[in-house]
């Protein structure tokens, strides 16, 4: 430290080694799906699936913290239209034991819950048999975590 000094000419603040590094984030914390939150529609419906300049968007979550989670109903803007859809995995850490995805996964819903897509091409948490609402959307899916 002494040589530094003297090559540079600085006068630098003596640095003990019981100095505290704090380290702060700069990027937000993984969240669950909110508002404008882009999603992966996962399932093999025509408006899914073909290629558009924008990603899908969230627009409305239906409950009452605004906040989604896996099970919850949400708005997307897709395409230039409004659909409904099915939150069946995203980034934030859930409750030990469940499963955390690379994505915030959506299948595609009806009005009335049934999906619009024939298949769903990503494994689906399994903390979903619990709900008796999406049987139809269980019905179509080929794996479970």
């Amino acid at each position: 430290m002494a040589l530094l000094k003297r090559s540079l000419g600085l006068f630098l603040p003596q640095i003990s080694g019981a100095t505290i590094h704090r380290n702060f984030s700069v990027s937000g914390a993984p969240c669950a799906i909110q508002k404008m939150t882009s999603v992966r529609v996962v399932d093999n419906s025509a408006l899914g699936n073909t290629p558009y300049h924008r990603p899908p968007k969230c627009i409305h979550v239906y409950n009452k913290s605004g906040v989604g989670k896996v099970g919850d109903k949400i708005l997307l803007a897709i395409k230039g239209e409004k659909r409904k859809a099915l939150i069946v995995g995203h980034k934030m850490p859930g409750p030990c034991m469940t499963p955390r995805f690379d994505s915030n996964n959506v299948v595609l819903i009806e009005d009335n819950g049934n999906p619009i897509g024939t298949r769903i091409k990503t494994p689906i948490p399994s903390l979903l048999r619990k709900r008796q609402e999406f049987s139809k959307v269980l019905a179509i899916a080929q794996n479970f975590v």
